[in-house]
């Protein structure tokens, strides 16, 4: 079996069309820390966000040659309780799906940014 040093997830990358707008909905309505956010090129920024605390940020990457926005980002976020934060998420104005529950599945629920880029939020097993 051949060994690596990867040691961990730094950074997942999630395309949008406007950062400014994207940063306003991470860090403003979701309320994630902004990490980094550093010119790269006359039309693009480097720009992390992440939830309070954790290890692993979101690069919202955006500019001139940006692939278009919008899909299933295969993201999923931990929270203690789904109920309560898909209530808090809905409140804010963040356009939730249904929160599902099925026996012996954690619940959960989806959530779209505005660009169309869709996560998962799934309470944490205790």
């Amino acid at each position: 079996m051949q060994s690596t040093t990867i040691t961990g997830v730094h950074t997942i990358g999630v395309h949008v069309s406007d950062q400014n707008k994207a940063v306003e909905f991470y860090v403003d309505t979701l309320g994630f820390e902004k990490r980094l956010d550093a010119t790269i090129s006359p039309t693009m920024r480097w720009i992390e966000v992440a939830p309070p605390g954790a290890a692993t940020t979101i690069a919202l990457i955006g500019g001139d040659d940006t692939p278009a926005a919008g899909g299933e980002t295969g993201v999923r976020f931990t929270v203690p309780d789904a109920g309560a934060e898909h209530d808090a998420m809905r409140d804010r104005g963040v356009n939730v799906g249904d929160l599902l529950r099925w026996e012996g599945v954690p619940p959960m629920y989806t959530f779209e940014d505005p660009f169309g880029n869709g996560f998962e939020v799934i309470e944490e097993s205790r």
